[in-house]
């Protein structure tokens, strides 16, 4: 009933859905945009697939550009929990191509399968993250033809994976830890599966273009003035296969974010971290003041190490691990963390040590 009922349900305008994805998702205003009119598209195409009627829509799959703790998987998953269907997160660099040890990448699709409860139906309309796709770029360039030499974890998995971008039907183990068992097959059409593809890409995000120096001494630009949008050239020069790139139409480029933004990212969205230690504490009838200018100190932790939003969750697990370890005792029934005693807790923490990036 709730499938059918979903079905019948008007699709979200790509306003709706950027509103829904800014209550979660802090700052990356054009990418939120852009992510947006994709999803608007996919539900059509799925929509006119459904009626049976001809269409000449294409697969509108996402490339997600940006530095590492941008918000690129954040913006996917939350755009999943939007349109109410499965979703799965692989990682390029555990895939192979066809006949080599590891992961064939038919695999993802098994596990999209698997966190759909083995529907068919649904899985055939979920989306897959694929993070790391900048390490699969071609190694080398060999021959004339621009062909490089044997490289059964980079292009040959680009090649690989053309077949599931563009939509064919594969056939997918049933069980996702026995993939290296033919018998239990079943077959899944990846044309209205919708896949979004990110990477760091971080020797061309970083200055725009590869070759170009990074200005030194008084009166330099700005680093963020010299960002320039990623073309499909430069893609293609970094080891990208030009099939792979024609097969993600929208390319979204996301900024790193500042100490504004990150500041918002602890505060503002409903599933916030402040927000959960506040509850976590709650539960022990314990009141968590966690004021401005310590959370100001968190932020500024995380901006130097370069460890943007995804830090923030590693930074604050070592600040209140104190805190978190004796509320439970606490005959004062409220708990106070100011810039001195997050400052305290930063000190002994080596550059970057446990924080993972």
């Amino acid at each position: 009933m709730e499938s059918s009922a979903r079905r019948d349900s008007p699709i979200l305008t790509p306003r709706e859905i950027y509103e829904r994805l800014d209550r979660y998702v802090i700052g990356q205003e054009a990418a939120k945009r852009a992510v947006a009119i994709a999803a608007h598209n996919h539900l059509k195409r799925i929509q006119a697939r459904r009626m049976r009627r001809g269409s000449l829509i294409k697969k509108s799959n996402i490339l997600l550009i940006g530095p590492t703790g941008s918000g690129k998987t954040h913006i996917a998953r939350n755009l999943a929990d939007i349109l109410s269907v499965p979703f799965t997160t692989v990682d390029a660099t555990e895939y192979t191509e066809a006949g080599y040890y590891g992961k064939d990448v038919e695999v993802m699709v098994a596990d999209l399968l698997f966190k759909s409860n083995h529907s068919v139906e649904d899985t055939q309309r979920g989306i897959i993250f694929i993070d790391e796709v900048d390490k699969i770029a071609r190694r080398s360039q060999g021959a004339r033809n621009g062909a490089g030499s044997r490289d059964i974890g980079g292009e040959g998995v680009q090649q690989a994976l053309l077949k599931l971008l563009e939509g064919r039907e594969v056939f997918v183990p049933m069980n996702v830890t026995q993939s290296f068992n033919r018998g239990d097959m079943v077959p899944i059409d990846t044309r209205d599966i919708l896949f979004i593809c990110a990477g760091t890409f971080s020797d061309l995000q970083e200055y725009g273009s590869q070759g170009e120096s990074r200005p030194l001494g008084f009166g330099a630009p700005d680093v963020k003035t010299l960002r320039r949008r990623i073309t499909t050239r430069q893609l293609v020069e970094f080891g990208m296969l030009s099939e792979f790139l024609g097969r993600l139409p929208v390319v979204v480029q996301l900024e790193l974010l500042g100490e504004p933004e990150l500041l918002r990212v602890l505060t503002e969205p409903p599933d916030s971290i402040v927000r959960e230690y506040g509850e976590l504490l709650g539960l022990d009838g314990i009141e968590l003041d966690l004021n401005e200018e310590a959370l100001r100190e968190v932020v500024r932790f995380s901006v130097d190490k370069g460890l943007g939003a995804r830090g923030l969750r590693s930074i604050l697990e070592h600040v209140m691990a104190d805190v978190m370890f004796e509320a439970p005792e606490r005959r004062h029934r409220r708990v106070t963390v100011d810039r001195a005693f997050v400052r305290a807790r930063l000190e002994g923490l080596e550059a970057g040590a446990g924080l993972g990036a």
